[in-house]
């Protein structure tokens, strides 16, 4: 009987593991509640109106199709049987002999889950589309209100964290109100929409170089976002974010708005907990399971941990970032570490620990303005917002997408439009707001299905 590797997570770790292992020794199956793999680094793009869900996922089996030694099953882990070697899903058990773990991180509210209804995050193609949502018809509230003071809360938009999700978001959004929506509406000005960035440190993209971060934050204040730096977040309300001032907790700001997007933090997926409760493995305090050098949990050399879900701190003293680069390299060491056991390898027996290459970060603020630390190089303004271009084009899966990506972003270039700002889910409407579509929307569309 082969060697059956399972792989939990169809994201960028999982897929990487899976691919290396193509024509080894081993029969693969890899789990996911979703059928595709998504590009989670141009979801913002999603949630702004910019791109369309097909265009940054692709189907997991159309991915995998010339693997003959690869399946693919659709449907949630629910727990893991240690003993046994077999992963639980509703349908049955799948029995494992190398098990890889990528599931990933969820949203984090510090203590406070009531904050989510108002203030939802970006990880799924469901989030994306349910701010995408927010963001317009808020626009379509505005300009429906005679008060002046409610015109203003609508059209004020705020965005909390300050990493480059939230960087993202709050350029998208202001470059939307000032360049995609001028002259769309006849009794607001779209352009006067207020944007509002949250960070509770002193600047933005904390974990970039000063300089960049500088740069950033110049890019932002250019496109009329306003920084409220060294705030916290002391609550979120359907029509309010109260904030503190980092160093006196007693100095608060109100802010009057209806939409609100959280980037703030993230904690492990919930197989995560299940996992150390099977093996006796430790979690961080973000909910991240704690592995070995080689990414194995203690006493387990079988079950992997990689990507987002794994604290990997031992290279540096301090947990990797929650990157897609870190979550590649990982998934493929992990496979590269079960064909050496297979092959009898006596360095497999006490592997080289797995060792990260940081190949540099980036983020976008908007049309021609991005920051980029390529470790060689750090670029910024229109060379930085290119380079971040060809990266993110490059590392999408799917050639098709490539294609699809690459038009949309000539077209909005050339003429600032968003062509996939559609309002889609109208059970979900602002509070007060009844707006019926003008003609039947179809299935399709209101799925918006990406396979």
């Amino acid at each position: 009987m082969s060697h059956r590797v399972v792989i939990v997570g169809g994201g960028f770790g999982g897929l990487e593991a899976a691919r290396t292992l193509k024509d080894a020794p081993v029969q693969v199956t890899v789990i996911d509640r979703r059928n595709f793999h998504l590009f989670q680094p141009l979801l913002y793009q999603v949630a702004t109106g910019g791109l369309s869900p097909a265009n940054i996922a692709a189907p997991l089996r159309a991915i995998l199709k010339r693997q003959k030694n690869t399946g693919v099953l659709l449907g949630e882990v629910t727990g893991i049987d240690t003993a046994r070697r077999d992963v639980h899903t509703p349908e049955g058990p799948v029995p494992y002999d190398s098990l890889i773990v990528a599931t990933g991180v969820r949203h984090q509210y510090f203590g406070h889950p009531e904050w989510e209804q108002f203030a939802p995050g970006l990880k799924t193609i469901e989030d994306a589309t349910a701010i995408r949502r927010r963001v317009l018809m808020a626009f379509e509230a505005a300009e429906r209100e005679t008060d002046p003071d409610a015109v203003r809360a609508w059209l004020t938009f705020v965005v909390i964290g300050g990493g480059p999700t939230g960087v993202e978001m709050a350029g998208a959004i202001a470059e939307i109100a000032r360049f995609t929506l001028r002259g769309n509406f006849r009794r607001i000005d779209p352009t006067q929409a207020r944007v509002v960035l949250v960070e509770r440190l002193d600047r933005v993209l904390p974990s970039y170089p000063a300089g960049l971060s500088r740069s950033a934050q110049r890019s932002l204040e250019e496109f009329g976002v306003e920084l409220h730096l060294k705030r916290s977040v002391l609550d979120i309300a359907a029509d309010r974010v109260t904030l503190s001032h980092a160093d006196d907790e007693t100095a608060t700001d109100t802010i009057p708005t209806h939409t609100v997007v959280w980037a703030a933090g993230v904690q492990g997926s919930p197989l995560g907990r299940q996992l150390a409760e099977a093996t006796g493995a430790e979690l961080d305090r973000f909910g991240r399971v704690i592995v070995n050098p080689d990414l194995t949990l203690p006493g387990h050399p079988e079950i992997f941990v990689i990507g987002d879900l794994a604290n990997f701190g031992h290279q540096t003293g301090e947990p990797l970032p929650g990157v897609a680069q870190v979550a590649i390299q990982q998934g493929r060491y992990a496979a590269r570490l079960i064909r050496g056991r297979l092959k009898g390898e006596t360095s497999a027996a006490a592997p080289k620990p797995f060792r990260y290459t940081d190949l540099g970060s980036m983020a976008t603020i908007g049309r021609a303005a991005a920051v980029a630390d390529l470790r060689f190089v750090r670029l910024t303004g229109f060379l930085g917002w290119l380079s971040w271009l060809f990266v993110h084009l490059m590392r999408l899966v799917y050639f098709q997408n490539r294609i699809l990506v690459f038009a949309q972003w000539a077209w909005s270039y050339f003429t600032r439009n968003r062509a996939a700002r559609l309002i889609t889910g109208y059970a979900e409407q602002p509070e007060g707001l009844e707006v019926e579509p003008a003609a039947p929307v179809t299935a399709a569309v209101e799925r918006e299905r990406v396979a």
